[in-house]
């Protein structure tokens, strides 16, 4: 099971820090990814990491702004989100999967409302 949590309101340029708890499973077994859907429109990636943090992925419209991590003695991963912008706006949800184009399991996501 996967619970995201950390999501808010925050004005433009602010930041966020979301996080996505893992029960029941090992999380370091696997890929864990970070995506978004904003209102009318379908779901995109953000963001990716591997079982051992030694790779990650971002979206272009992310790059240099979001960062992911994962602990996996903690079962957690995360996802700093500085110099929000409106676009940002949108349902954030973590997954995770055994590629970085394979996502097996989805929590529900937690909302990211940015306000100029």
């Amino acid at each position: 099971q996967l619970q995201a949590s950390g999501g808010g309101s925050v004005q433009a340029g602010g930041s966020l820090r979301l996080s996505c708890a893992a029960s029941g499973r090992t999380l370091s077994s696997y890929i864990m990814g970070w995506f978004r859907q904003a209102p009318g429109k379908e779901r995109e990636f953000v963001s990716a990491i591997t079982r051992s943090a030694g790779s990650t992925r971002y979206a272009d419209s992310v790059k240099g702004r979001f960062t992911i991590s994962r602990d996996n003695a903690k079962s957690m991963v995360y996802l700093q989100m500085n110099s929000l912008k409106l676009e940002d706006t949108a349902v954030y949800y973590c997954a995770a999967g055994f590629d970085f184009d394979e996502y097996v399991y989805w929590g529900p996501g937690t909302l990211v409302t940015v306000s100029s």
